[in-house]
């Protein structure tokens, strides 16, 4: 894994190192940054595929770091301080150790590192394999979209979507029965694969227009839209996608 050391401690630069030179075979340090404004620019240049970011360090702390990247790596957090735990991890991060670093504590890292990787693999490889049942045939004919719950992959029909969300990073499928996946699609791969009853009507949602229940105008010229699943869910239209909603009914 090609690995950047973002840390401004020398000693604990130098202890890190000698313990990734145990794994030779799975560590790759491709470079090392000693303050946050360092790290920024190194992440996104070299974009690696970890980083193991200090929480305490000169210019922006670890959290920061994570704030203004773009590219977002498996991170291990590293610190002096434990009081940082629970923030650690709310950052999704692989692991959180405390310095002085122990071998036996980071063979466990190494380990859930090695999990991580797999995990990834295989969601890579189930998104080209979603990606090509996509692209067969127009757009027309897509009959149903897959997603992953656990081990297995679900094939959910068209028609039983009601929309998708997009939070941050992730695109969420919601169906008719008010179940929730979450995709390996972006908003903009749903636009250009959907059939034409799919319609992007903000930023972040893509409703079908074939369970709208009913369309309310709102004080501000944008709509709040109710579906016709079970949980009846309100949407409201975006400003510049107001002409999507109205240009689908001919009005």
């Amino acid at each position: 894994m090609k690995t950047v050391i973002i840390e401004d401690e020398e000693l604990a630069i130098k202890g890190l190192k000698n313990l990734l030179a145990n794994y030779p075979d799975f560590f790759e340090v491709v470079a090392i940054a000693r303050n946050g404004d360092e790290a920024i620019e190194i992440v996104e240049r070299i974009k690696p595929d970890l980083i193991f970011l200090d929480i305490e360090m000169p210019v922006f702390n670890g959290f920061e770091v994570l704030k203004k990247l773009r590219t977002m790596p498996l991170i291990v957090f590293t610190t002096a301080y434990d009081a940082f735990a629970v923030k650690a991890f709310e950052e999704n991060s692989v692991d959180y150790l405390l310095k002085p670093i122990e071998k036996q504590r980071f063979d466990l890292t190494v380990i859930r590192l090695k999990q991580k990787k797999s995990e990834q693999q295989t969601q890579f490889n189930f998104q080209k394999f979603a990606n090509l049942l996509s692209s067969i045939g127009n757009k027309k004919e897509i009959h149903s979209l897959t997603v992953k719950a656990g081990e297995k992959m679900l094939f959910i029909s068209i028609t039983e979507i009601a929309y998708f969300f997009a939070e941050e990073r992730y695109v969420f499928l919601n169906t008719l029965d008010g179940k929730q996946y979450l995709t390996n699609y972006t908003i903009q791969n749903l636009e250009d694969i959907l059939p034409k009853e799919f319609v992007r009507i903000s930023r972040s949602t893509i409703i079908n227009s074939k369970h709208i229940l009913e369309a309310q105008r709102f004080f501000t010229g944008n709509y709040i839209i109710t579906l016709k699943d079970v949980k009846k869910s309100k949407i409201e239209t975006g400003r510049k996608y107001v002409e999507n909603f109205f240009r689908l009914f001919d009005y």
